[in-house]
């Protein structure tokens, strides 16, 4: 059945760190109702080998993964599996060896499991009093003392969630963020009972039910959202967060910014275990995240029922009209045209309908829209959010910034030299810009336009060499994300780098230099504000610009990709980097030694060095940083290796055991 940590476990399997260090090849797939055989092996493959194979058939994409899965050591995870025909399909595919390879399979069919050809099964049990009451106290109170008064009835709480781990940690999220009185946990406890003899998943739906009818009011229409998700789909929270923001969710509060509330909201929503948390960014912040099923289930039918939005099938409804939000699924054959007088427009196909009334959309997210903003721009003056994915060859309309109320914007096009409209900068309630692969150019504002001023811009990415200047920093004074790319050099833009010290906001940069275009980095300056440095650095000597990036005060992550060291070593002094938290080096040309002088990088979490061939030994003194968690070395030395093995050993001797895991590949 459904909740009881099928999935749960064999995530703590996938993400242990003996299991990271064992195999070679860790990938995760969820396989759900709808499966699509050739779709898996595509993300299966994508996963570790970075390959797409887009335009292969079923049959390519199995002999290319089982190619590629020869004579490496494998876990993989098919989670979520209904129908047997999916691994006969797909076994093949998985060479054994009998090198100790594992594919590990979720099911809630008892039947299925037993279809399965060579396979150990583990039937889950029900929680038993002790582990249960165990969960259901660690959810409600982490680490801190059960209150007396409170244990009784907390116990006949416990009972009546039957040991089904889900309902445990959904009641105990409820009550963890309720009155802590013995009157309203007797109410709970009452609303349980009258359901206790509901059968399994439907018990586990009215337990969850119990959970959403105590749902603040602000936290109730981002629950009722994350429905039109797909089963099991991997909901990137960026984008989740800006949704909630231009659907108007999100209550106001004195002093905190929009993102802040979305986060707070969103935290709260997984403290609850509503949302579950999919995969961490490198500094701990949420960057996927999923529904179980049955929460999805009760998401989606309490949205149903109060129309909250529709989520398309093969036909229009009668009554479309008067639906406030509608979802069309990637599976849906689309009709040609559709009345709506929606507020809220989201379109997965491939074929996207023509609307006939535009005048009360907020939100549209479509994958084709040229039509939209050909004919219809002016209509849409009270669009806030705009994300489209347009065919090669066509050029975002100059009418565009009639969409005066628009606050985000994102746009990508299929094609190498697509330029935006320079009327984009009339567009002063932007907050965040997004130009999608592979970019776009960005004109200056026209030169009569001195009023130009984006003070509500905060994100910018995307931009293909983009020209950085005095009046360019004061037109967009509070600019936070940075993403730029550099392809040709123009002589008069080469120092324009050096105006990155002005942004006094900017948070996180990425900047790419293509070969040929490294002379942009010898101007380069930073403001101190900066978080988050991605730099891809071409054929530039690091050593010119590792001092300033190591003086940031501020910086917690650092990636650099490629470039080259010209007298073969980095030195790292005693205050450099005093907060890093992440680096990553990968693929840095002819980097041979590497020092560390005194207390440098104190506060480091993670590294990982990436294709660093020429670099002979690990530095003794990473044994000694006191937070490391994490070492991770792919395709370096063997010296390397050898090298980390020794600083692992004496660790071990020093203090009986190291406190970072390492993986080498």
């Amino acid at each position: 059945m459904g909740g009881i940590g099928k999935t749960t476990l064999a995530r703590h399997i996938f993400e242990h760190a003996l299991v990271k260090e064992y195999f070679h090849i860790r990938v995760w797939t969820t396989i759900s109702q709808t499966y699509n055989v050739r779709e898996t092996l595509r993300q299966v493959l994508h996963q570790e080998s970075g390959n797409l194979g887009s335009d292969l058939s079923e049959e390519d994409l199995g002999e290319k993964l089982y190619k590629y899965l020869c004579g490496r050591r494998y876990i993989i995870i098919l989670d979520d599996m209904w129908s047997i025909e999916v691994w006969d399909k797909m076994r093949f595919f998985f060479p054994d060896y009998n090198d100790g390879s594992r594919v590990i399979v979720t099911t809630r069919l008892s039947n299925l499991a037993a279809e399965l050809t060579n396979s150990n099964s583990i039937g889950m049990r029900f929680l038993d009093d002790v582990c249960s009451w165990s969960l259901f106290s660690k959810t409600v109170f982490g680490g801190e003392g059960f209150p007396l008064q409170l244990e009784e009835i907390g116990k006949k709480i416990v009972g009546k969630c039957k040991g089904l781990p889900l309902s445990i940690a959904v009641i105990g999220g409820l009550l963890a963020k309720s009155e802590l009185t013995l009157e309203y946990w007797e109410r709970i406890e009452k609303n349980l009972s009258s359901i206790v003899n509901s059968e399994n998943d439907e018990y586990c739906l009215r337990v969850l039910k119990l959970s959403y009818d105590h749902l603040p009011a602000y936290l109730r229409p981002c629950f009722l959202y994350m429905g039109m998700y797909g089963e099991d789909q991997r909901i990137e929270v960026s984008e989740l967060k800006r949704l909630w923001v231009s659907e108007g969710f999100l209550k106001p509060i004195i002093n905190k910014s929009s993102k802040t509330i979305a986060k707070e909201y969103l935290k709260e929503l997984v403290d609850r275990n509503l949302i579950l948390v999919h995969e961490l960014g490198k500094l701990g912040n949420i960057k996927y995240c999923k529904m179980h099923d049955l929460v999805r289930d009760l998401s989606f039918q309490e949205a149903e029922k109060q129309r909250f939005y529709y989520v398309l099938g093969q036909d229009c409804p009668r009554g479309i009209n008067s639906q406030r939000r509608i979802v069309i699924p990637r599976s849906t054959s689309a009709m040609e045209t559709m009345s709506s007088r929606a507020r809220s427009f989201i379109c997965h196909a491939d074929t996207v309908p023509e609307l006939l009334d535009f005048r009360f959309l907020r939100t549209l997210s479509t994958y084709n829209s040229e039509g939209y903003l050909d004919e219809n721009v002016f209509q849409m003056v009270n669009l806030r959010y705009l994300s489209a994915r347009f065919r090669e060859g066509f050029q975002i309309p100059s009418s565009i910034s009639l969409l005066w109320n628009l606050h985000i914007l994102i746009v990508s096009c299929w094609s190498e030299h697509t330029t935006a409209p320079v009327e984009i900068w009339k567009m002063h309630q932007l907050k965040h810009v997004e130009f999608g692969f592979p970019g776009m150019y960005l004109p200056d504002p026209r030169s009569g336009d001195s009023d130009v001023m984006m003070e509500n811009l905060e994100t910018l990415k995307g931009v293909i060499d983009f020209n950085l200047n005095e009046e360019m920093v004061k037109r967009i004074p509070n600019i936070k994300k940075l993403y730029i790319e550099y392809r040709s050099k123009v002589m008069e833009r080469v120092k324009c780098l050096s105006y990155l010290q002005c942004l006094s906001k900017l948070e996180s940069l990425t900047c790419i230099i293509g070969h040929g275009s490294e002379e942009y980095l010898q101007s380069i300056s930073f403001p101190h504000s900066l978080k988050k440095l991605f730099l891809v650095c071409g054929k530039f000597h690091l050593e010119e610009i590792l001092e300033k990036i190591g003086s940031l005060p501020l910086l917690e992550k650092l990636e650099l990709r490629y470039g080259q060291f010209a007298r073969r070593s980095w030195e790292i002094v005693e205050g450099q980097f005093p907060i890093l938290k992440y680096l990553r080096l990968y693929d840095c040309r002819d980097m041979e030694c590497w020092t560390l002088e005194g207390s440098c990088l104190p506060r480091l979490e993670q590294l990982h060095l990436w294709d660093m061939a020429s670099l002979e030994e690990f530095p003794s003194e990473i044994g000694e940083i006191p937070n490391l968690k994490s070492i991770e070395l792919l395709k370096c030395s063997e010296s390397m290796a050898v090298s980390l093995k020794k600083i692992v050993e004496e660790q071990e001797e020093l203090q009986g055991d190291t406190s970072f895991h390492v993986i080498v590949n």
